[in-house]
């Protein structure tokens, strides 16, 4: 079955498979997702726990600040390993994301207390950057240091420790922490297509010290733009991961479902359509592969053009998926539904494919 397929001298990429697979025997993802749906959280907090005490939620941060500093390969089996695995934890956006604008930015005993607890699991740190359309919302931070504004699609504010903020200032754009309880903050939470909770929350005057200034100016964008592609990389081998598995599972149930004396796999409208859900996880896989391993100068289109590649096949498989399970596809207590939600809500993240496409076309005619 498909698979992203990349050099693995020193059996690094297996064991973090094999580490993957054994959170996922423990913690069962589907039975997770659904758990923490009923629950209306935004976080499980054991699987959290786990995925710390693994070293996950450090693997690409740099030493200095305590991660493994492992790249970008190892940052795709793990993704993709926890999409076929449906652990559903918001692991780019909180683990990634926040990871890579601290290790962006200069070092203080602030930053190094941060990305500490963020690697320990102790810190949970949504970033507050984005509008209601996925674009960067207008966040303002004055020149008395208070911080206005309102930020959406901000997974794990509940769950939060704190928040770090992407504002403009006179300067530019600045890094801000706060603390989740800060004066002024509101949270205003929503389900998500796939069950989890993501937040807008709102900032009216919240007071921020010269301390909580964590970076301004051209080191933060530098820091953004690489925390973007790096969580879009993620993101699609996620998806990638949870497409392969989606089409594992239809396999193996066609494979079992007798009609008219038959599996129903024996028949050649099926095996069409299996054969066509294959093709688009394979490309899936290769388009990651390909991002996880080219150039730095080619990483940026290469990634764009895998998020794009991923979230298609993703959203097609699983749909087809559904399609081939019959009437019992769309019943909650079949999994395969699970990984048609998920597929929507990560497709959807970082920009969907088409505005991927697109941003890819400006690069090439901007080189």
């Amino acid at each position: 079955m498909p698979l992203i397929l990349l050099d693995d001298p020193d059996s690094t990429l297996s064991m973090l498979r094999d580490s993957v697979a054994g959170l996922a025997a423990r913690a069962d993802g589907p039975a997770t997702m659904r758990r923490r749906r009923a629950d209306g959280a935004d976080l499980d907090a054991a699987v959290w726990s786990a995925m710390a005490e693994a070293g996950f939620l450090g693997l690409t941060l740099p030493e200095d600040l305590g991660g493994m500093g492992l790249g970008t390969a190892e940052l795709v089996v793990l993704a993709e390993a926890l999409g076929r695995a449906l652990l559903t934890e918001a692991y780019t956006p909180l683990a990634v994301f926040p990871g890579a604008l601290l290790a962006g930015l200069t070092r203080s005993a602030a930053l190094m207390q941060l990305a500490e607890g963020l690697i320990a699991g102790e810190q949970i740190l949504p970033v507050l950057w984005q509008d209601a359309r996925g674009r960067r919302a207008p966040l303002t931070l004055s020149a008395e240091g208070t911080l206005t504004g309102e930020a959406h699609l901000v997974p794990g504010a509940a769950s939060a420790t704190g928040f770090l903020v992407l504002a403009q200032d006179a300067d530019g754009l600045a890094l801000v922490h706060l603390d989740a309880g800060a004066d002024g903050l509101r949270l205003h939470q929503r389900p998500g297509v796939d069950g989890a909770t993501l937040a807008r929350v709102t900032l009216h005057a919240v007071p921020v010290s010269a301390a909580q200034v964590l970076g301004r100016g051209a080191t933060v964008e530098a820091a953004l733009t690489n925390a973007i592609g790096l969580s879009r990389l993620a993101l699609a081998a996620e998806l990638a991961g949870l497409a392969s598995r989606a089409l594992e599972i239809t396999v193996e149930y066609t494979s079992n479902r007798v009609q008219f004396g038959k599996t129903i796999a024996s028949f050649q409208a099926i095996q069409h359509r299996l054969v066509d859900m294959w093709s688009e996880a394979e490309f899936s896989c290769a388009a990651v592969a390909h991002a996880a391993t080219t150039t730095a100068e080619d990483r940026a289109q290469a990634v764009l053009a895998a998020k794009a590649r991923a979230g298609d096949a993703a959203t097609s498989i699983t749909r087809k998926a559904i399609q081939l399970h019959g009437a019992m596809g769309f019943t909650d207590q079949c999994d395969i539904g699970l990984y048609l939600k998920r597929a929507i809500s990560l497709n959807a993240t970082l920009g969907q494919p088409e505005a991927l496409r697109l941003a890819f076309l400006d690069a090439d005619l901007a080189a």
